[in-house]
């Protein structure tokens, strides 16, 4: 499992989780998005452009 703190949400996502790859998107323990990371996509819940923008950086960094 991997945890990551940034811009105020934590970030989890689980090595061999099912497909598509995606994170879990947390704000004050409750879940924001579930993002699939392949398709670019909200699987669950909305992000918005700063969110977004979080997810991106993180994935370029290969922290997701």
């Amino acid at each position: 499992m991997s945890k990551l703190r940034r811009g105020g949400f934590i970030f989890v996502s689980w090595i061999g989780d099912h497909s598509p790859k995606h994170v879990h998107v947390y704000r004050d323990g409750q879940l924001i998005v579930k993002w699939d990371l392949e398709n670019n996509a909200a699987m669950q819940g909305a992000a918005d452009r700063r969110l977004r923008r979080l997810i991106d950086d993180l994935h370029k960094e290969g922290l997701l």
